[in-house]
């Protein structure tokens, strides 16, 4: 059991008098000690066929009372009591056609087998039609051990229970089975019965019928057994899953038909595409296909443990500053992370095939590109920064067999909204606990107006649940806010749209969705201070070159501005216009940056930047410079900490819902280092003076954390700051490069 886990079985509030369980075996007895932990119900029930295993049930304490005869137990059971079938699947139309004759309508009735089409035809075939009673489940979990006596409490805690219910299902049976599951400490997400088939008959069916018939094949003579004795780990740990009981399997393969040889046929014709490269001797196409293998297992993990993609610092992890230290060096920062997800984006929906080099390896375009692989696109790499995307055009995405899972990444999630607004299939957008957070309504609601359906939570924020096959048609728009990702989330709609999209900004904000929708080849135009896109074109592939974010970039201007003896270059820099506010707002504070080798790559300007240490004044920050640097105020509010006088910052209230709260956040650790600083409704006033030592907390926001790490190049004593693990979302190698330049940080998991 994971550590912590058994507090996922504390005592709950009672669902009902009874639970029933009808097949007292691993799954079934799994939950019956679940539920008498919690104390969900007053009585746990178990039936058997076998007089043994019930009086292991009772001897062991997995259930409350044996019940021997079915018709009987059904009988006694009112509204709220629960009966869950644990049958194999063939045996499953049998316990149903028992289950109508003898149990109220008023009682809820689910099962844990793994075909759920099977099940619906079986009631079909029972009742005439599906019962409002009939929760239909799936508990994705299990042992190499069968039996009542394998049966643990823990068994469903942090895995997947996919429900399946349908039309016809009442919603309150559909809500108690859910409490059930969720007080198991089971994941409970819900599907179709068809679409949870095929997910299944390609991630546990397909693998298990490899597993016999490699087995099977392997062992088929005296000469081949021999190969039994040489295998390694990854052979015994793919073929354990042959140790199954083969009727089980036999029952699932045959009740499971369709889907299975669907994806029994997928999988050969890729087999097929494997031994062909290895017969012509192709690198390249090997190479392709094991890149993409083992990106996607990563996906897998990340997944269904929650991991983050980097593994750059802990799960959880601290920073301890020491402080003192100057800025010396000539380096390179990462790729800019906008253009690194719009690369993704726009070379999987374009004609052909896009090289890109420089991709930010970080978390959320990591998070991007994972959902485009899952959406049927090939990508290639990425290595070292270079990536080789296979475009499938504007109609060629495919539908994803689940949610598309974004991460930490607002960006990844909003300008996918527009993208996948118009597309023919249903898709869900999830990410994680920060991410769900995040407002959405700013990108919903004028994608509504565009004709989408896109349903929120109650509070406007994630999962977004995009429904498909909805016509787009071009709208006229002004933006309440400056926001470069609403604007590009109409932009991607409009791709998809009739006639033509029109949007004005209260402010310039970034224009590499602009710059690289041309770069693509796909026209637009300006009118005075509109930008006007027409649907139904086409995007045509091409080379790019990521430029250094500035974003990153502004941590090192900070720090060699605030730290005497500082001397820093930063080579190949994105400097767009729209993106460069950094730069100007730290000159008009005083500080000596030289900006040269000016040139352009994709039609992105970059150039070299030079710092060194200048005494820093506070300034009052002009309006227009607001959205051009929104990105980077965390670490302005640093140089503004170790400025002469008062800064004050207004006309930034989107600082308040990124990743974090950036204006309270900066505030609560400024403060706690012994600065005056006063947030505002949409900015904060500080007071430069002397930083002194304290913890912090980022409240998991990278660019929060990179701030008061640079912060220790000036303060008197150690700064520690919690939650840094994020900052691997947009630049992973921080640690290891503010050390080589002369700052003093170390790690530890928290």
């Amino acid at each position: 059991m994971a550590a912590g886990s058994g507090a996922l079985l504390q005592p709950r509030p009672r669902l009902g008098e009874r639970l029933l369980i009808v097949g007292l075996g691993l799954m079934g007895g799994s939950l019956a000690l679940a539920a008498r932990r919690t104390g969900l119900f007053a009585q746990v029930i178990g039936h058997s066929r076998s007089a043994a295993t019930l009086a292991q049930g009772l001897s062991e304490g997995v259930i409350d009372r044996a019940a021997p005869e079915l018709p009987a137990a059904l009988a006694e059971l009112a509204a709220g009591d629960v009966v869950v079938i644990c049958v194999p699947t063939l045996s499953l139309p049998a316990v149903l056609a028992v289950v109508r004759e003898h149990a109220e309508p008023e009682v809820t009735v689910t099962d844990v087998a793994s075909v759920k089409g099977s099940v619906v035809a079986a009631a079909r075939a029972v009742y005439g039609g599906v019962p409002p009673q009939l929760v239909p489940g799936h508990p994705i979990a299990g042992s190499e051990k069968s039996g009542v006596g394998a049966a643990r409490a823990e068994l469903f805690i942090h895995h997947e229970v996919i429900l399946t219910p349908l039309a016809e299902t009442d919603p309150g049976h559909l809500a108690r089975v859910r409490g059930l599951w969720e007080s198991a400490g089971a994941r409970v997400s819900e599907m179709t019965p068809q679409d949870h088939d095929a997910v299944l008959a390609a991630t546990s069916h397909l693998p298990h019928m490899l597993a016999f018939g490699l087995v099977d094949a392997l062992a088929g003579g005296a000469q081949n057994r021999e190969i039994f004795r040489y295998a390694a780990g990854g052979f015994r740990d793919f073929t354990r899953i042959a140790g199954s009981d083969p009727v089980m399997w036999r029952d699932i393969a045959l009740a499971n038909r369709e889907a299975l040889l669907k994806a029994l046929d997928y999988f050969t014709g890729r087999l097929g595409a494997l031994r062909a490269a290895i017969a012509a001797q192709d690198g390249d196409v090997l190479a392709g296909i094991f890149t993409r293998a083992q990106a996607a297992r990563r996906h897998f993990e990340v997944m269904q443990e929650s991991k983050p993609y980097m593994n750059a610092a802990p799960r959880r992890s601290t920073y301890r500053v020491a402080p003192g230290g100057r800025l010396v060096g000539d380096i390179r920062v990462p790729g800019d992370k906008s253009i690194s997800h719009r690369s993704i984006m726009l070379g999987s929906l374009a004609e052909g095939v896009t090289r890109v080099l420089g991709f930010l390896e970080g978390e959320d375009s990591l998070a991007t590109l994972q959902a485009f692989r899952d959406m049927g696109v090939v990508i290639e790499g990425p290595d070292h920064g270079a990536l080789v995307i296979h475009g499938v055009g504007l109609n060629g995405l495919k539908r994803p067999v689940g949610p598309l899972y974004l991460g930490n990444s607002g960006t990844s999630m909003r300008l996918l909204a527009g993208l996948l607004a118009g597309q023919p299939f249903d898709v869900t957008l999830t990410g994680d606990e920060s991410l769900s957070r995040r407002p959405m309504r700013r990108v919903t609601e004028p994608l509504a107006a565009m004709g989408a359906a896109i349903a929120t939570t109650e509070a406007g924020t994630p999962p977004l649940r995009i429904e498909g096959g909805r016509a787009l048609h071009g709208i006229r728009y002004d933006l309440p806010i400056a926001s470069a990702q609403v604007k590009s989330c109409l932009l991607f709609a409009g791709l998809r749209a009739a006639g033509e999209t029109s949007l004005s900004e209260p402010a310039p904000t970034r224009d590499h969705t602009e710059r690289m929708l041309q770069g693509f080849g796909y026209p637009l135009r300006r009118e005075g201070g509109r930008i006007i896109l027409a649907g139904g074109g086409r995007l045509t592939a091409c080379d790019l070159r990521v430029p250094g974010d500035i974003s990153s970039a502004a941590f090192f201007l900070v720090g060699g501005s605030i730290a005497p003896g500082s001397d820093l270059v930063l080579r190949g820099v994105g400097v767009n216009p729209t993106r460069d506010g950094v730069i100007h707002i730290l000159r008009a504070m005083g500080a000596d940056i030289e900006v040269f080798n000016r040139t352009e790559t994709g039609g992105e300007p970059i150039a070299d930047i030079r710092v060194r240490y200048a005494p820093l004044r506070g300034i009052e920050i002009p309006d227009h410079l607001v959205a051009n640097a929104i990105d980077e105020f965390p670490a302005l509010f640093i140089a503004a900490a170790c400025a002469q006088g008062e800064t004050v910052l207004r006309g930034a209230e989107e600082l308040r819902v990124k990743e974090s709260d950036r204006i309270q956040a900066m505030a609560d650790g400024l403060i706690r280092l012994g600065i005056v600083a006063v947030p505002t409704p949409d900015g904060i006033r500080i007071q430069g003076g002397t930083l002194g030592s304290g913890i912090v907390d980022s409240c998991g926001d990278h660019r929060v954390a990179m701030a008061f790490a640079i912060a220790g190049l000036r303060a008197t004593g150690e700064i520690r700051i919690r939650d840094c693990s994020n900052v691997a979302t947009s630049f992973p190698s921080f640690p290891a490069l503010v050390r080589s330049l002369g700052l003093t940080l170390t790690e530890s998991g928290e």
